[in-house]
Order: C-alpha cells, then structure tokens, then sequence
C-alpha cells in the first residue's frame, strides 16, 4: 500500500494528523522509501497520551452538556430521599420498615437508600456538578469581561448588506446620531463618518449570574450540611430546655459541629393554648396555636418572653426553634405497696385520633415497692359516655378523664436494651386485677386502689407538651440570596437581545444598519430598529431605553481605523 493510502487511512482514525507537516509533506512527495531505496515502514496514529485524555476529561467535565446531564442526576437523586424514610430524619420509620419488608430493606440499605444525602453516590454527583459549573462558568466570565471592554467593532462598508437596513437624505451629523443612540442606551463610539452602537451584553450577564447563583447554591447547601445542624426536643409546660446535647432527643449534626459550637441559650415552656373550633361543621378543627417561652440568649442576659407560633420560630443569632407539635401530658401520682411516692410527675401522650386527641399514654415506675409497676393509660380530653364505654367528642381539655390499665412485675429496664418511653413490654408483666376493655375512667383527683396490695395512682391534672424542632444552618441566607439571584439572572438572560447599529453619514445621506446577535430577537428588533431610523431622520422622540434594560457603560470616541467584524 503507498504512502497516501496509509495517510488517508490514518487521517480518516485520526483526523489530528492533518497538523503533521511532516507527513503532509511526505505525501505530498509520494515518499515511500528510505534514502537508500529501502521501503519505509507506514506511519501509525498518534494517540492522545496520558495529557490529551486529561484535557479530553477535563473539556467533556466542564461543558454545558454535561452540567445539564449532572443537574438533572442531580434532582433524580434526590427523588429516593422523599419516597424511603431517611435515617438522619425519621429512624424510627426505618426501623419499622426493616422490620415490615426485611428483604427489601436489606438491598435498599446496600444502596444507602436510607442515607440517600449522606450516601457516596449522591456526593460523587454533588461534587461533580460543583466542578463542571465552576469550570463552565469562570472561564466564560473571564471572556465576559474582555468582551465588555471592547469597543463596538467600526462600521461595516456596506451598512446596505446587513439584516436592517435604510439610507436616507438629511442632514443628520454624526455628533446627534450618536447622541440619539446614546439616549437609547447603546454604547456608542465614533470614527471617520461613522457611528457604531452596541447594546445587550446584560444578556450574557444574566446568563452567567445564574449560573454563578446555582454554584453559590450548591456551595451554601454543603456548607450548611458540614456547619448546620438539627434536632428535636420535646418540652412539657413548666419544663425547660437548654441548648446542649445531652437535652436533645435527638441530635443531628453536621461533621464540623462541635459540642462548643451550640448557641448557649435556654427556655422555659411556661404555657401552651390551643384553640380549636368549637361548633358547626367544622367542629374541632385547629385554629391557632401558642406557645409562652421565656427565653436566655445566654446564661448572663436577662430573660425575654417570647411568643412562639407555627412557622414563627424563636431566631436566637441564626439558631431556628420551631414549633412542631403538641399534645397531653396527664400528671400522676403513684404511691407503692409500702406507702411511698414512687412517682410524681407528667406523662407525654401520644394521640391516636388528631380529630379528639384521643391519646395512649405509658407509665413505668421502676422504683416501686415490692415490685416494679408499669401503666397502660388512654386519655380522654373530652369524655361523654357512649352506651357503655366512654369516648372524646372535642380535642380540646373540656372533660378530661383517664383510663389506667395497671401492670407489676419485671419492666425489663435492667436488660440493656433499648426501650421506647412511649411503650410497655408486658410479657413479663402480670395485670393487677380484671382486666376491662373499657374500665371506668378517673376524673382529676381520682385515685384508683392497685390489686395485690401493689399501692395506688392518682390523676392529679393535665398538662400539655409541645414538640419542638431547632436548626442552624449557616448556608440558609446565601442560599436564598443566591436563588433570588438566579431568578434575577434567568429574567436578564431571557429578556435581554443583543444588537449592534452602525451609521454612516456622507454627502448629506446617512445609511443606517442594524443586526441583532440574539436567535429569534428579529422581529423585536425590526421594530427597534425602525424607531431609531425614525428618531434619525429627525421624527417624534423616541429614543428611551426599555424599562428592562439599565443602563450599560459607555465608551469614549474611538480612533479612525478601528477593524470592522466580519459580521
């Protein structure tokens, strides 16, 4: 085979051999053999090597396409996070769900299905959409700003050849053509009669603030994600809370928290109203809720009430209480069988109808006497009898009762497993007394006498508990900052059209041409177009800047000689 079918064939694999001028000029040559007549092995392809596959990734990382590609994986990411229940939110739903689909839930966790914000998958997409627009958006920033120091290029010879065109006789000068584009907000300079305008570089600013804003975005999440923090707490009236870690139920924080880093303020949970409507058909439905505090900004400033509401959180220097839930606490009072106050205190209750707060509620004393005693109770805020049980007809506290279930024996608490306040194991437990589906409910002050001689409880009141949850997370500003100016970037990139107008003034005649650098701003810019050349010829006024458009700096006069575009 000669020398021009291996360069053909080598051009056709790899098309960057045609900047080989040695091999150009051998084919050129029809040289196929060495100096002395021998026959010349065929050139192979050059490949890439270690530092062209590099620039090859570095490119293919850095384009639009793949940004796009990386945004939308992105958001497809974050879809499991919402449909499983997350570990770092709900534990407890995990649990459940291990325990409701075990197979399932093996291979869902193998996929950190459960942790999908914390998983490596989903940070290996994070970073690599950081990466792709910070390598996308720099550099074209950098060619942003050189392009809005250049001057508009010089007139065009032939201004007729251009999109929109006009000549006309006057006696237009180059001095109030300028300043009828000037007016117009074009930036605008002169030369050797001629005018050249530019106006639209907002354009490609917008464009490039938002996609500055989604990278500032991205930035502040991951910020608030190392930095932030989260938690729960539960508090019943009268209670208090501290920020520290050891007062939370749970804690969730980010991998730069430390316990020194909590803000050191405090509460007092000193009421809870909840109003409810109290008839018609919308019986029973919430109204309003509120929460007294009384609140320390620090262990040394001077305490503050503070109102607390729904979706008005406390905001002690950017650390966020918001109030979450509520419920009952029915306060007890249990003596053993040796005559001594094992418990005196409030129990939280859980409610299993959120139309009458229907509540359950657990009572464990451990330090009862001879043995230990646990409670099964439903409460009743609002009890009226139905035949022979009793039920709640309102949520609020009108009527409030309580049904108790008693139990003695081993509470299991010593076994060193976990156990959840809001539960009693009762397989080794044995009921004191008859047990009843619907025993007889206690009012306020009631006591109930425990079989076996294993002492007595008394309903002493009703409390009410609020759930709170308490955040801080130090990316929350920038990134609302930054998604408003990502709004403001994508209306300046949408609304925006970049266009040059060009004047020629000789001999009393004046040729005006225009061209719009914006796909699809033709006929917006026809019409544009034609209230300039108006404005030219000497017509009514109507050189103002649209509202959407501010103004752009201008430029002085430029010398004679400026190279003209090849537009």
């Amino acid at each position: 085979m000669s020398a021009p079918d291996d360069l053909a064939r080598a051009v056709r694999d790899e098309p960057a051999l045609l900047d080989e001028p040695a091999l150009l000029d051998e084919a050129a040559a029809g040289g196929g053999t060495e100096a002395g007549g021998a026959p010349r092995e065929p050139a192979r392809p050059v490949g890439l090597g270690p530092v062209g596959w590099l620039r090859w990734a570095w490119r293919t990382l850095t384009s639009m396409r793949t940004a796009l590609i990386l945004l939308f994986l992105f958001a497809l990411g974050s879809v499991p996070g919402s449909v499983y229940p997350q570990r770092g939110v709900d534990p407890g739903r995990v649990a459940q769900y291990f325990k409701d689909n075990p197979t399932q839930a093996k291979w869902l966790d193998r996929l950190w299905l459960f942790d999908v914000f914390t998983s490596p998958w989903f940070a290996a997409i994070y970073l690599l959409l950081f990466v792709s627009l910070a390598g996308c958006v720099f550099p074209r920033a950098l060619a942003h700003l050189r392009e809005i120091r250049r001057k508009p290029p010089a007139a065009p010879r032939n201004l007729l050849r251009l999109p929109h065109a006009e000549e006309f006789q006057g006696d237009l000068t180059l001095e109030r053509a300028a300043a009828v584009l000037r007016r117009r907000r074009f930036r605008v300079v002169t030369g050797d009669g001629w005018v050249a305008a530019e106006k639209g570089h907002l354009r490609e600013t917008g464009n490039l603030l938002f996609h500055l804003a989604l990278l500032v975005l991205l930035f502040a999440v991951g910020a608030g994600g190392l930095y932030g923090y989260r938690g729960n707490v539960l508090v019943v009236e009268g209670d208090g809370f501290s920020n520290a870690v050891a007062a939370y139920d749970r804690f969730m924080p980010g991998s730069r928290v430390t316990a020194e880093s909590l803000e050191p303020f405090s509460f007092t949970l000193k009421d809870f109203q909840a109003s409810y409507v109290a008839a018609g058909a919308k019986q029973g439905q919430p109204l309003d809720y509120l929460a007294r505090l009384e609140v320390r900004d620090s262990p040394e400033s001077a305490p503050r009430q503070v109102d607390l509401k729904v979706n008005e959180p406390l905001d002690v220097d950017g650390t966020l209480t918001y109030l979450i839930g509520h419920g009952y606490a029915p306060t007890f009072r249990v003596t053993d069988g040796e005559g001594q106050v094992a418990y005196d205190g409030p129990v939280p209750c859980l409610a299993g109808d959120q139309a009458t707060y229907t509540s359950e509620c657990v009572i464990k004393v451990p330090d009862a006497q001879p043995s230990q005693l646990g409670f099964l109770a439903r409460f009743l805020p609002t009890t009226v009898p139905n035949g022979d049980t009793w039920v709640s007809v309102f949520p609020g506290a009108a009527n409030p009762t309580v049904q108790v279930f008693p139990f003695a024996g081993d509470l299991g608490l010593k076994s060193g497993l976990p156990q959840s306040v809001y539960q009693l194991d009762t397989t080794r437990l044995k009921p004191l007394g008859k047990m009843s589906a619907q025993p007889a409910p206690l009012n306020v002050g009631d006591t109930k006498e425990l079989a076996d001689g294993a002492g007595k409880i008394q309903f002493t009141g009703v409390k009410e508990w609020i759930s709170l949850q308490i955040t801080y997370d130090p990316g929350r500003e920038p990134a609302l900052l930054a998604a408003a100016a990502a709004v403001i970037g994508l209306v300046l990139s949408l609304t925006i059209r970049r266009r040059r107008v060009w004047v020629r003034v000789k001999d009393g005649r004046a040729t005006v041409g225009g061209l719009t650098r914006t796909e699809g701003g033709g006929a917006a810019f026809a019409e544009e177009f034609a209230q300039i050349v108006t404005a030219l010829r000497g017509g009514p006024p109507t050189g103002h800047a649209a509202p959407d458009e501010p103004d752009e700096p201008r430029t002085g006069n430029a010398a004679p000689g400026v190279r003209p575009d090849e537009e």
